[in-house]
């Protein structure tokens, strides 16, 4: 269990990513298959459980499937959920301003329906919108603070310099501050160690990586350069393929099979050893995945572990100063 930023809310190590929940085609599209992974990431310890507005077959499916699936212990877990998304008219109509007073106060209250619940424990503006000025959104969120339809406030998507503006906007008008941000992260792709990270260290803002294992290829299974049936790769991104072969995605996974453990136990391990990460938020279709995931946040690697896979895949560099 870990604090998210410098906040008071307490989340599992590992999350379960929701966006699966609905989604034709996996396990999980049907209320019953969501049941059994939600139950095996509650049996597993898993405290988190991230989704959005967005996700499903139909905008608001993986809501309602999730509100279903933790039924009475709904006070046992932390829900995290997001807006700001086009929701093609579901939430009615947007004009664009979905960072505005009038859509936010509409979408959780939409939110909460589909989900079944008094309050949502983490609410995250899912991606800037830059034609609405921050301190409209961040006193729309303050207001449903204060009602007690939400209890923290995150963000994601958001560059170094949105997350600095957002802290010092929140401080002047003495509102509700972020106290998370969800941003791609992974050994493949780690440009966000360049502005994100620092700037979320600096304000006391816990992480919530997406894409942990990148697409699934840091999880071995397209060693071979192909696809197995039913994989997200076999359907869509099948360019990202090509990198499955690669010199370093081979290194790594001899770097994990020299220490006795899986490709997606190093995956959630290295990122749970950087700073300021709270929470690595991993998608799941199966009981077996979801134990996975979960017993992955318990390998702790080493300071040598950590500079050997630096030389796998190197850190980005620094921007050069004009």
């Amino acid at each position: 269990m870990r604090r998210l930023g410098s906040s008071g809310l307490v989340v599992s190590a590992v999350g379960l990513g929701c966006n699966n929940l609905g989604r034709p085609g996996t396990a999980t599209e049907s209320q019953e298959g969501t049941d059994r992974v939600v139950g095996a990431a509650l049996d597993a310890g898993i405290t988190l459980f991230d989704v959005a507005d967005t996700y499903g077959a139909r905008r608001g499916l993986s809501e309602e499937r999730l509100g279903d699936a933790l039924s009475s212990r709904r006070d046992q877990v932390v829900v995290a959920t997001k807006f700001g998304m086009d929701m093609h008219g579901v939430n009615g109509p947007d004009f664009g301003a979905r960072g505005s007073r009038r859509y936010v106060v509409t979408a959780v209250e939409s939110s909460l329906r589909r989900l079944g619940t008094d309050w949502i424990d983490l609410y995250q503006f899912h991606t800037p919108d830059p034609a609405t000025p921050i301190d409209e959104t961040l006193s729309a969120l303050d207001d449903l603070v204060r009602a007690g339809k939400v209890r923290y406030v995150g963000h994601s998507n958001r560059a170094g310099w949105q997350i600095a503006e957002a802290e010092y906007v929140a401080r002047e008008l003495g509102v509700e501050r972020f106290v998370s941000s969800q941003n791609q992260y992974n050994l493949i792709d780690r440009r966000a160690e360049l502005e994100v990270l620092p700037a979320c260290q600096a304000y006391g803002v816990g992480v919530l990586p997406y894409f942990p294992l990148a697409n699934g290829l840091l999880t071995g299974k397209y060693a071979a350069g192909t696809a197995p049936e039913g994989t997200r790769l076999g359907k869509t991104r099948q360019h990202l393929l090509e990198v499955a072969t690669s010199p370093e995605l081979r290194r790594y996974a001899e770097f994990a099979a020299s220490r006795g453990v899986s490709e997606v136990t190093v995956a959630i391990g290295w990122l749970l050893a950087q700073q300021p990460v709270a929470s690595v938020i991993a998608g799941a279709t199966s009981a077996e995945q979801v134990a996975a995931n979960a017993a992955a946040g318990s390998w702790v690697p080493r300071a040598e572990d950590l500079a050997e896979l630096d030389s796998i895949f190197p850190p980005p560099e620094p921007i050069a100063p004009y």
